[in-house]
């Protein structure tokens, strides 16, 4: 056994330390839904962890067996009150976190889609208020980096920011 593999699992004082716990992968999927140059916008009910209230896209687990694309038209209808076309697939955001002390490994796969029809006044009891903002807005008001780049992904594929 190589010295490297024999000390990873021991302390300064040679004693066997705890094994390393795997992270806990999570999925979701979320949607950038654009109406001309503005973008549809979430404020869920659950605040940050700091407390403050958090401007998002809408975004979800997948149920089932729901394909990436088809959870993110769910969460839109439901997040959002809209229905809305697939468009593209924009990208991954990827991060990790903390719940009750496990790391969470979480996936987010975000898609374009272009409003059809609806109001994001039909949103659901998980958002506190869904609005159309505009995308250069969105692109710096948007809690999350992630999510901001997204929006500037959207912008550079849709040519709004022209």
């Amino acid at each position: 056994m190589s010295a490297r593999r024999r000390s990873a699992g021991r302390s300064a004082a040679g004693d066997e330390g705890p094994p390393r716990a795997r992270a806990v992968e999570e999925v979701s999927a979320g949607g950038v839904v654009l109406k001309g140059d503005e973008v549809l916008v979430v404020v869920p009910t659950r605040r940050a962890a700091n407390g403050s209230r958090v401007l998002a896209l809408p975004k979800g687990h997948l149920d089932g067996d729901e394909t990436d694309e088809q959870a993110a038209a769910r969460e839109v209808r439901e997040e959002g009150g809209v229905e809305a076309d697939l468009v593209a697939p924009l990208g991954d955001v990827r991060y990790h976190y903390r719940r009750n002390g496990r790391l969470i490994s979480k996936r987010v796969r975000f898609f374009l889609f272009a409003f059809r029809s609806g109001s994001p006044a039909d949103h659901d009891h998980e958002i506190e208020d869904a609005r159309w903002l505009p995308l250069t807005q969105a692109a710096h008001e948007l809690t999350y980096p992630g999510e901001r780049e997204m929006v500037l992904s959207a912008l550079s594929k849709t040519g709004a920011d022209r």
